[in-house]
C-alpha cells in the first residue's frame, strides 16, 4: 500500500491505480487486446508393434474391422508414404524418441540382437545396447515447457539404468507383453495399458501432458478374446484380425475419454507403428499378415518393411479427412512435435519438422531418405541399405555388394529391378548412400571367418523370403516357407549356442 509523507496509509493512491487498471482493461476490450497465449497442446502418441501398412480397414484391408481408427483417419490426416527409420523395433523406437537416425546412434537392430551364425557371409557390427543417458529424448524437451510425461508399455531401447524414468519420463508403466485373454483383457495387455493412459490424462487434465503409449500388439506371440476371433473367421488370419480389432477398441476408449474430459480439441493424437508387418511364418504362427501390394515385411528395406500406417488428429489445426502421399519418416517426430507445441527447434537432429505439412500451411522439404541395416534377421533379410530419391528406391546388399533399383511410381510392389536400365542413376545413388553412411559414422560389416556357403544357400538363395507373397501363395509355397522357417530357426539356435 502507498504511504503519504507522514507515513500514514494513503487509500487514494490505491484507488487511483485501480481506476487506471480498469481503464486499461476497458481500452483493451474496445480497441482489441492481444490474444492470450493458447495452452500448449497435449500429446498422445500411440505406437503399435509390427502393425503393417495395410492392417487397418482405412488403408484398404477389407477383412479387418477398425471403425475407431477409420473415424480417427477421417478426423485428421492419413499418410500413405510414412516410413519407419528401421524395419525393426528398437532402432525405430530410438529414432522416434531422439530424432536421430539409427545409423548415427549405432543402434541398428533389436536389442540385444541376433547372434552370428555360420549362414552369414559377414558378421554383425557390435551395436549400442541402450540409448545412452547423454541422448536427449522427447520427455526432457517437453518437461522444460511444463509438461508432465508418461511412458506406458513397451520400451526396448535400454535395460536397467536406461529406462524411461532415467530418460526423463515422470511415470512408467510397462504392463505385460502377453496376457491371457478374458472379458476385460486382450492377449497383449492392451486394456491395462489403455486404462493407465486414461488415468494419467484424468489426473493431469489441468496441465499439458505427453503420453507415449507403446503397445506390444500385434507382435508375436499373440492371442485375443474368443468372441473377437469368432467374429473374424473370414479374415486372412482370424486371430491376428481379432488382435487388430482389440487395438481399435482400445483406441476408441482413449478417444472417448479425451472427449469426456473435454481435452480432445487441444490434444494431438498420433497413431502409427514401429515397422512393417511380419509377412513370413515365425514362432508358432504359420501365417500372420500380408503387406500387399508392397514387397516383403518386417526386417526388410523393401516397402513392406519400411512403410507404416500413420494417422494424425488435432481438431482445427490438422485438416480433417486429408490423405497425404508425401514421404515422411518417424525420425521427424521430435522436431515436429516441438514446433506444433510452439517450442524451439533443437540443433543436431536428423529429423525435420513436418508441422507445416500437418497444419496445412506448407509442404514437406524435398530430401532423400536413407536406411542402414547391417544385419541378418530372423525374417530372412540380409545386411542392406536403401535410399529413396523422389520415386526412385535403391536397395543395396552389403554381403554381396550388389544393388537393385525400383521406380515406385510405376512399380510400388518392387517387382522389377531396373538397375541395368539405369546404370548412371545406380552409381549416383550408391555414392549418395555411401556419403550418408559416412556422415552418420555408420558401422560396417566384416567377413565371417566361420562362413558356411551351404547354409547360406539354403536360407538366402534357394528361398528369397522377400519375394514371398502370403496373400497369393499356393499351399505348396506355404509348405516351402514353413520348411524354410525350420531351417532358419536351426541356424539361429546354433548361433545362440555359439554365443554362450
Amino acid at each position: 500500500m502507498n504511504q503519504n509523507p507522514a507515513g500514514r496509509p494513503n487509500a487514494w493512491g490505491g484507488l487511483v491505480k485501480l481506476f487506471a487498471l480498469a481503464g486499461t482493461l476497458m481500452a483493451s476490450l474496445l480497441h482489441g487486446a492481444a490474444p492470450a497465449t493458447p495452452a500448449r497442446p497435449n500429446i498422445v502418441f500411440i505406437l503399435c508393434d509390427d502393425l503393417g501398412i495395410n492392417d487397418l480397414h482405412c488403408y484398404g484391408r477389407p477383412d479387418h474391422h477398425t471403425p475407431n481408427l477409420d473415424r480417427l483417419a477421417g478426423q485428421g490426416m492419413r499418410f500413405t508414404a510414412a516410413y519407419c527409420a528401421q524395419p525393426i523395433c528398437s532402432p525405430s523406437r530410438a529414432a522416434i524418441l531422439t530424432g536421430k537416425a539409427p545409423a548415427r546412434l549405432h543402434l541398428t537392430t533389436y536389442l540385444p540382437g541376433r547372434p552370428d551364425c555360420a549362414a552369414q557371409k559377414v558378421l554383425h557390427p557390435e551395436i549400442q545396447m541402450q540409448l545412452p543417458l547423454t541422448e536427449k529424448l522427447l520427455p526432457r524437451y517437453f518437461k522444460a515447457a511444463g509438461y508432465v510425461t508418461a511412458a506406458i508399455g513397451k520400451w526396448h531401447v535400454g535395460g536397467n539404468g536406461f529406462g524411461p524414468l532415467e530418460h526423463g519420463f515422470d511415470l512408467y508403466h510397462p504392463g505385460q507383453a502377453n496376457t491371457r485373454p478374458s472379458a476385460t483383457e486382450g492377449g497383449k495387455g492392451e486394456y491395462d495399458l489403455t486404462a493407465c493412459a486414461e488415468r494419467f490424462m484424468e489426473t493431469n487434465r489441468n496441465r499439458p501432458f505427453l503420453i507415449y503409449l507403446a503397445h506390444n500388439a500385434p507382435h508375436i506371440p499373440y492371442d485375443a478374446q474368443p468372441t473377437r476371433i469368432a467374429g473374424n473367421t473370414q479374415a486372412f488370419e482370424p486371430v491376428y484380425a481379432a488382435v487388430i480389432e482389440t487395438i481399435d477398441d482400445t483406441v476408441g476408449r482413449l478417444l472417448a475419454r479425451l472427449e469426456a474430459l473435454q481435452l480432445a480439441e487441444n490434444t494431438i493424437v498420433i497413431f502409427t507403428s514401429d515397422n512393417g508387418g511380419l509377412h513370413v511364418p515365425e514362432g508358432s504362427h504359420a501365417r500372420i499378415t500380408h503387406n500387399t501390394p508392397y514387397r516383403a515385411g518386417k526386417g526388410f528395406v523393401y516397402e513392406g518393411g519400411l512403410r507404416i500406417p500413420l494417422l494424425v488428429r488435432w481438431p482445427g489445426r490438422v485438416p480433417a479427412g486429408k490423405v497425404v502421399d508425401t514421404p515422411v519418416i518417424n525420425t521427424d517426430w521430435v522436431p515436429t512435435l516441438l514446433e506444433m507445441a510452439g517450442m524451439p527447434q533443437p540443433a543436431g537432429l536428423d529429423g525435420v519438422s513436418q508441422a507445416p505439412l500437418l497444419q496445412g500451411r506448407g509442404s514437406a522439404a524435398q530430401r532423400s531418405l536413407g536406411w542402414h541395416f547391417p544385419h541378418y534377421t530372423n525374417q530372412g533379410s540380409r545386411p542392406s541399405g536403401a535410399l529413396r530419391e523422389g520415386n526412385w528406391m535403391l536397395v543395396e546388399y552389403y554381403d554381396t555388394e550388389t544393388a537393385e533399383l525400383y521406380d515406385l511410381a510405376a512399380d510400388p510392389a518392387e517387382a522389377q529391378n531396373v538397375a541395368l536400365a539405369h546404370p548412371d542413376r545406380v552409381v549416383k545413388m550408391r555414392a549418395a548412400l555411401a556419403a550418408w553412411r559416412e556422415a552418420n559414422s555408420a558401422q560396417t560389416n566384416r567377413p565371417n571367418p566361420g562362413f558356411n556357403p551351404d547354409r547360406y544357400r539354403e536360407l538366402y538363395e534357394e528361398v528369397d523370403a522377400s519375394r514371398f507373397d502370403p496373400l497369393g501363395a499356393s499351399r505348396a509355397v506355404w509348405e516351402k516357407m514353413w520348411a524354410w522357417r525350420q531351417r532358419m530357426n536351426t541356424a539361429v539356435q546354433a548361433g545362440a549356442k555359439g554365443r554362450k
